[in-house]
């Protein structure tokens, strides 16, 4: 399994291939405004795009979704509460195939209702829920500071320390980090409390 990690538009947005290296299959996250570099590298790299899957609803991430799907005859995943159309509902605990790889699904909500984090067992796609330094807004419609809290506490934290986190956007000062070495320096899984964190996103 290997990762392709690739910017694209003025928001500094990242979108990535998750890629089985036996088979060639792939799954596309996030899709941002723009779908040439993705395309650029599938092509190159003849893979297989067997999803392409929302992290969230937000425009920045989907705006070319159905495009890449039509591209690549891909399935369009979000969650079941996603506004946005899609071929295909999960949840929290489904996951998805390509060729030997299982990913599975993590519901996140906090930065939206349908926030899902991607995971493979090493690698966390966290969309707009982590970022690196810091966390998706909680102050937009369908954002919820209780529930952010829960999704990075309750569900991120209790990952693997050595599972690498992979953001929605180039913001931080890398562009990925060890679960491990982000939570010794994020605000926002260093707060200890609810109230600690409410005090974070002030800031």
């Amino acid at each position: 399994m290997s990762v392709r990690q690739i910017k694209v538009g003025d928001q500094q947005n990242f979108v990535y291939l998750l890629v089985d290296d036996p088979s060639g299959e792939a799954i596309v996250i996030d899709s941002g405004w723009e779908i040439e570099p993705i395309v650029t590298v599938v092509r190159a790299e003849k893979l297989d795009v067997k999803y392409a899957v929302a992290t969230h609803h937000h425009s920045d991430h989907t705006a070319t979704l159905w495009q890449l799907g039509r591209l690549f005859d891909a399935k369009i995943v979000a969650h079941r509460s996603s506004p946005i159309p899609h071929d295909l509902d999960l949840d929290g605990g489904d996951a998805l195939r390509i060729g030997g790889l299982e990913v599975k699904i993590l519901h996140t909500p906090g930065h939206t209702e349908d926030s899902i984090c991607l995971y493979d067992g090493n690698h966390l796609f966290t969309g707009d829920v982590l970022l690196i330094g810091g966390c998706g807004r909680t102050d937009a419609v369908g954002g919820s500071p209780k529930q952010m809290f829960r999704s990075l506490h309750s569900v991120i934290l209790n990952l693997p320390p050595k599972t690498i986190i992979y953001p929605g956007h180039d913001w931080g000062k890398v562009p990925f980090r060890r679960l491990s070495a982000e939570a010794r320096v994020n605000p926002a899984l260093l707060a200890k409390s609810y109230e600690e964190f409410r005090r974070v996103l002030r800031k």
